[in-house]
């Protein structure tokens, strides 16, 4: 089929910026779309904030207290995906949802190095909109040294209840070759639960070997991927 207009920007246009770089493959009444640069925004828009304050203790309550507008769009349900990783070494406990595992390994990590837990989090930070666990609680700050994991999920879930949403669902997937986590999953379901003040039967967990394929076949890493529905109350 023959196009009656050029596919290619003319020379002339090539040689500006490409914010006005126009094709001539569309008719002149098609309509166009104007984009507001981020820098233009002021501190009074409606794009989510959050503000953190530091003290001393490991308690939410005192350390962190993230104080979050409204998602800048109400919505009757929003949807998070949240990824971990962290290296298997040796003399480190292996703890996963907040659940000990008997195991020669454990997360090296400057917290307690719960993969899900940490998956879940920015699971929950991502469908509101909000930054991830490492900019809220950055490895770099020495009061979470060695932190349980639980004080993040339970920020998240204040977070969440303060925007107006519940857990709809989630499903979770652990990925790692050993140990087999069947004797554990019910344990780990039943405490993610907890934490999350979610009834089990709307929490999911699932865990899968790597095939002995790279890292996380080798036994050397432990990963975890998360879907999160939140429904507005």
């Amino acid at each position: 089929m023959a196009l009656s207009a050029p596919l290619f920007a003319s020379p002339a246009a090539a040689t500006t910026s490409h914010q006005s770089l126009s094709l001539s493959l569309y008719p002149p009444s098609f309509p166009t779309t104007k984009f507001t640069p981020l820098s233009s925004f002021s501190s009074s828009s409606s794009l989510p904030s959050f503000r953190v304050n530091s003290a001393a203790s490991h308690s939410v309550s005192s350390t962190t207290a993230i104080k979050s507008d409204s998602p800048s769009k109400t919505l009757p349900f929003r949807v998070g995906h949240g990824f971990d990783l962290h290296r298997l070494e040796p003399g480190y406990p292996l703890i996963i949802g907040g659940i000990s595992i008997p195991h020669d390994r454990g997360c090296e990590a400057h917290s307690d190095g719960d993969v899900l837990l940490h998956c879940v989090v920015d699971a929950i930070l991502g469908a509101l909109g909000l930054p991830d666990i490492g900019q809220i609680f950055p490895d770099s700050d020495p009061k979470w040294k060695g932190a349980a994991s639980s004080v993040f999920i339970k920020e998240a879930v204040r977070l969440m209840h303060e925007a107006g949403y519940d857990i709809g669902n989630l499903d979770a997937t652990l990925i790692l070759q050993r140990p087999k986590l069947s004797p554990h999953k019910e344990a780990i379901r039943a405490k993610l639960s907890e934490l999350l003040g979610a009834d089990p039967s709307v929490v999911n967990l699932k865990a899968k070997t790597h095939e002995k394929v790279d890292s996380l076949g080798e036994n050397r890493s432990i990963a975890a991927h998360t879907v999160v529905l939140l429904m507005r109350r």
